[in-house]
């Protein structure tokens, strides 16, 4: 059985992102899921001068541990005014001191949703051009717009045509 690791790209406890990223890492057969919370992982802004005078922080470290236990990957990310949040570009930032191939060649579902039209669109299109070089194997990306209008706690993925081509990228990936 593969393990598949699960997580949000935000600190809110009730990220959209994160019931994003579980819901899809369970549509995978045979396959366990681990969820990650970024709220775990919680660690001073990064800067080098914080570095050099403490090291690599112990949380970082646990990070990218964590995400080398993985077979798979599934990560939703949270857009903050264009961009990843704060608590992942944070948590990025230690974890890549360690190894800039954060992470460490694993095979990648990149997602995004949001509550407006576009679904996290920006910074989807940010992180499918920046994690290959920081060892993501992307394998797929998907982005879903209107979370409020297209998810459903209890059901999933409700819009029919969201919910095929999301199937249908599920079905291309081999884990």
């Amino acid at each position: 059985m593969k393990k598949i690791i699960a997580f949000g790209g935000s600190s809110s406890k009730n990220s959209i992102n994160k019931q994003l990223a579980i819901y899809v890492a369970n549509l995978f057969p045979n396959a366990s899921v681990e969820v990650l919370d970024l709220n775990d992982y919680e660690m001073p802004v990064f800067s080098v001068d914080k570095e050099k005078e403490d090291g690599i922080h112990h949380l970082a470290h646990a990070f990218y541990d964590k995400i080398g236990t993985a077979d798979f990957i599934v990560l939703s990310l949270a857009e903050h005014n264009g961009a990843y949040s704060s608590a992942f570009k944070n948590t990025l930032d230690w974890a890549s001191r360690i190894n800039n191939k954060t992470f460490q060649e694993k095979p990648m579902l990149l997602l995004a949703t949001s509550p407006g039209a576009r679904g996290g669109a920006t910074v989807l299109e940010i992180a499918t051009k920046r994690f290959p070089f920081q060892g993501a194997d992307l394998k797929g990306s998907f982005s879903l717009p209107t979370f409020y209008e297209n998810f459903d706690a209890v059901n999933g993925i409700i819009n029919p045509e969201l919910k095929k081509q999301l199937q249908e990228i599920i079905e291309s990936i081999e884990i």
